[in-house]
């Protein structure tokens, strides 16, 4: 005689199915939760070292706010001085998240950028990874007299090409960093506008708004 449909036995088959459900993603989860761990870890460390110049000892993660949002920083210290910091920057790009590792030197140079993680637009905004021209721009970039903006915002920052909202959340994230760098000195913020300091009490750009 077959076995009635009914409501007791549908919960006690939807219980068993979530069960082993659950089971299995938490199985899967244990097995890939190192391996992923491991990369992330080396992609940082790859990170660092491509941002940061050669030499002195470098410090344990600090933890900070950059352009508003909990973060981290490290610092290459020489001779028992800072030498340069590497910042972990992240901005809201044209897909969602962008994520750099931002190299400043102590006198507000950029020694070099570096993304850690993004989702803009494949052969668009996705070259802010892999554009040699676009990422090369970043080596060296001084900030004491250059405008970090876009071409188009009236910056030296040159955009990707049809991708200026990926390009103007880089420049962003960039200046997030090189502003968080002068602040542990006790120096104004870059103005996004003009690439100078900010006086005292004037107006500062906001630094959040990223428009088409």
């Amino acid at each position: 005689m077959a076995v009635q449909s009914n409501f007791r036995n549908m919960v006690l088959c939807l219980t068993a199915v979530c069960l082993v459900c659950s089971a299995l993603l938490a199985g899967v989860y244990a097995m890939t939760k190192d391996p992923i761990d491991k990369t992330n870890a080396e992609i940082l460390r790859a990170s660092i070292g491509a941002v940061l110049p050669e030499g002195g000892e470098l410090s344990e993660a600090k933890d900070a706010e950059i352009g508003g949002q909990a973060s981290e920083y490290y610092v290459l210290m020489r001779d028992g001085s800072p030498a340069a910091y590497a910042v972990k920057s992240t901005v809201v790009g044209f897909g969602g998240p962008l994520a750099l590792m931002v190299g400043v030197t102590t006198d507000g140079i950029v020694y070099n950028t570096s993304v850690l993680s993004h989702q803009e637009t494949p052969g668009l905004g996705a070259k802010c990874n892999t554009d040699a021209k676009f990422m090369g721009q970043w080596q060296g970039f001084d900030t004491n007299s250059k405008v970090l903006a876009v071409t188009k915002d009236g910056g030296d920052v040159d955009a990707i090409t049809a991708s200026t909202i990926t390009s103007r959340a880089y420049a962003l994230a960039v200046k997030n960093a090189v502003d968080f760098v002068r602040s542990l000195a006790g120096a104004a913020p870059t103005d996004g506008a003009s690439g100078a300091s900010v006086p005292a009490g004037a107006p500062k750009n906001d630094g959040g708004q990223i428009d088409e």
